[in-house]
This record gives C-alpha cells, sequence and structure tokens, in this order.
C-alpha cells in the first residue's frame, strides 16, 4: 500500500470514529433528566454554524474559527461527554489533549498540526479565532438549554446563566442577551403557507 493509500485509510478510519459522535449523548443533559439529549455530532454541528457567524461578525478568520469549533470535540469518540461533576476527578484537558492527538497521529503533518494547533488555541485562549470558537461552543450550549427551558426542564435555566460568566467576544455576549429573549421556535413562525 502506498503512502498516500495509507493517508486515506487513516482519514477514513477517523470518519467512521467522527460517526460514532452521533451516538453518544451529552452528558451534562443526562443530569438534567433530558430524556432524548442531544449528541456530541449534534452539538459540534450547531458549534461550527455558530463559530462561523461569530468569527465573521468578530473580524476573524470565520472558516478557522468554525473548524475549531467542528472538531473541537472530536476527542468525545473515545473519551465520551464527560459532566461537570466527572470533570472534577480528571484531568479534562490533558485527557482531550492525549485523545485528540492520538486520533490525528498518523494524518499528514500539515492536517496533524493544524487540527491539534487549533484545538490548543481553543483551550487556552491562543487566538482570536479560539476565543471565538469557545464562544461558538458555548453559545450552541445556550441556544440547547434555552431550548430545554422552553421544554419544562427548569434546571437548564442554571446551565443557561452560567455562560454569560464565561463568555468573552462582543458578539456572543449580544448573541446571548437575543437567545435569552427569543422563542426557539419563532424562527418558523410565518413562513406557513396556508392555502385552500
Amino acid at each position: 500500500m502506498s503512502k498516500e493509500q495509507d493517508t486515506v485509510k487513516e482519514i477514513v478510519k477517523y470518519l467512521f470514529e467522527a460517526g460514532q459522535l452521533s451516538e453518544i449523548r451529552r452528558g451534562g443533559d443526562l443530569l438534567l433528566g433530558i430524556d432524548n439529549p442531544q449528541t456530541v455530532a449534534e452539538h459540534s454541528f450547531r458549534a461550527g454554524v455558530v463559530g462561523y457567524f461569530i468569527g465573521k461578525l468578530e473580524g476573524v478568520n470565520a472558516e478557522k474559527a468554525a473548524l475549531t469549533a467542528l472538531f473541537n470535540d472530536m476527542h468525545e469518540s473515545r473519551l465520551t461527554d464527560l459532566h461537570k461533576i466527572a470533570q472534577r476527578y480528571i484531568d479534562q484537558k490533558k485527557a482531550e489533549k492525549n485523545a485528540f492527538e492520538e486520533q490525528v497521529e498518523k494524518f499528514p503533518e500539515e492536517i496533524k498540526k493544524e487540527l491539534v494547533d487549533n484545538l490548543h488555541n481553543l483551550q487556552n485562549d491562543g487566538t482570536p479565532e479560539g476565543i471565538v470558537a469557545r464562544d461558538a461552543d458555548l453559545i450552541e450550549n445556550a441556544l440547547q438549554y434555552k431550548e430545554y427551558v422552553e421544554k419544562g426542564h427548569k434546571e437548564a435555566q442554571q446551565w443557561l446563566d452560567n455562560v454569560r460568566k464565561l463568555v468573552k467576544t462582543k458578539t456572543a455576549k449580544q448573541m446571548l442577551d437575543v437567545i435569552e429573549k427569543t422563542d426557539s421556535r419563532s424562527w418558523w413562525k410565518g413562513l406557513k403557507k396556508i392555502d385552500r
């Protein structure tokens, strides 16, 4: 097998592993008593979208911010999504870094470096894009918590309130203000066409 074929094989294995994220439920949601919690894949997708918009509005490299947010939780295919109580007992950043680096270790150097650097910058606020990606992760959580509150899960409000203490960018703070005041189902109102 050629080096190129080996690379493609490793990437395909990684893509299958990425599919596991659609099977892993968010740990914190389980603590809230949510019957059908959001998956890590669902969270990662919307965090990537949020990262793009915050990046654009903050004037940073939106594609890099979105990419960083999208790959942010890939390690959870191996570690699962540990809720905050479980995180008390482990060095979470170290575990995430170790799992992530092992996942990408056989990738071409350029790809590996980009993905590992993005994770490092997110965990350590190392770049404007890392800060935006972290805020995107938090804003996606806020969107989900708001949806849970509207479905009657009152405890999710405390988690929504905690996001305010953590976001850093002006855009994320503005988004949070709007999230708190907006009905999550308002996006479709007025779009229904009724013909007889």
